[in-house]
């Protein structure tokens, strides 16, 4: 397989996958059909922030947005099965039933654990040994721009980490179950190894003041474009879209079969932060996984870093086994 030069790279030499935008298939229907799964991303978008930004201070709260959340994960999940990417990745029992384990987890273990441990514990602790002042001039930007600096903060964090996972060992045994995942779905995004989870899900945004209704904001920039990363729906998404945004185009390259593509598209929600470091490859990609799109089970996912690291470790401090030299024969 030749593959393709992006840059100083070649993709695609280890699995078929597709490179540029203008090699991707389009939605395939009537005028309504192409219109709507055109302007969907950006009306979703532009819906979230108009609603967050002038609903009252009775709704405004965390509780109506992770409504909102579940709501529209639903719709998604109606549009996999309307219009999907690929046929390959349909949603089967198996695939829904080890989704919503992790997805339970996610909302009990993580959540408890995440309020011990947590980032926002962290900083507290960090803050109060420091005795620090937080940036309170922050919350005298304009409530847009709080909102537009929470979330990158976030995201610009999640590209170095995920970065580090895929480029330190430790981290990576952490990470990789994750890309055994062998289809894109509305849940997959929440599949993974729990200290995996964890990590990805740690942020520097809490050294910063800002308005609770900027968090809110940047909450629905985050589930109006990150949630697409694991979705199995195709389409037409716009220039400019595709250009500041990931997709679930970029996304499905980063879980490919081939190792190359892998190692690209690490920001959550800004792809332009990966186009910044010359890590950003656009196009797509069918076959996912690793092993040649093995399928992990949820007990092999749970212990695989920790079995993987055992073998290493055996490995690298195993004393090396002495080999009999054969004596020479006497002289006859």
């Amino acid at each position: 397989m030749d593959g393709v030069r992006v840059g100083n790279r070649l993709i695609g030499a280890d699995a078929p996958v597709t490179v540029g935008w203008e090699n991707i298939p389009r939605v395939q229907g009537g005028p309504v059909k192409q219109f709507v799964f055109t302007w969907f991303q950006p009306t979703v978008l532009f819906a979230l922030i108009a609603f967050w930004y002038y609903a009252p201070n009775s709704i405004a709260k965390a509780s109506t947005a992770i409504g909102i959340a579940v709501g529209f994960k639903v719709l998604l999940l109606a549009l996999e099965w309307v219009n999907p990417r690929y046929e390959s990745w349909r949603l089967t029992w198996k695939e829904l039933a080890t989704d919503l384990f992790y997805v339970g987890l996610g909302f009990t273990v993580l959540r408890l654990v995440d309020g011990f441990i947590g980032d926002d514990v962290m900083i507290k602790a960090i803050q109060g040994y420091f005795d620090w002042d937080k940036f309170s001039w922050f919350t005298g930007l304009p409530l847009l721009v709080q909102a537009f600096v929470i979330s990158f903060i976030f995201d610009f964090g999640q590209y170095w980490m995920h970065r580090g996972m895929h480029n330190w060992y430790p981290l990576w045994l952490t990470h990789s179950v994750h890309h055994y995942i062998t289809q894109l779905n509305i849940n997959k995004g929440a599949v993974g190894n729990p200290v995996e989870l964890f990590l990805i899900g740690l942020g520097i945004g809490g050294f910063f003041d800002f308005l609770p209704r900027a968090a809110l904001l940047a909450g629905a920039i985050g589930l109006s474009v990150s949630t697409y990363q694991h979705i199995n729906v195709r389409f037409n998404t716009p220039r400019w879209w595709r250009f500041v945004f990931n997709t679930t185009e970029h996304h499905s390259l980063h879980h490919s079969q081939d190792y190359e593509a892998t190692r690209s598209n690490y920001a959550g929600t800004y792809i332009f932060i990966d186009r910044i470091f010359g890590t950003c490859v656009d196009g797509e990609a069918e076959l996912l996984g690793m092993e040649g799109g093995r399928r992990m089970s949820i007990r092999e996912q749970m212990t695989y870093p920790f079995t993987e690291a055992w073998k290493s470790i055996r490995k690298r401090f195993a004393r090396p086994v002495a080999v009999p030299v054969p004596r020479a024969a006497p002289p006859a």
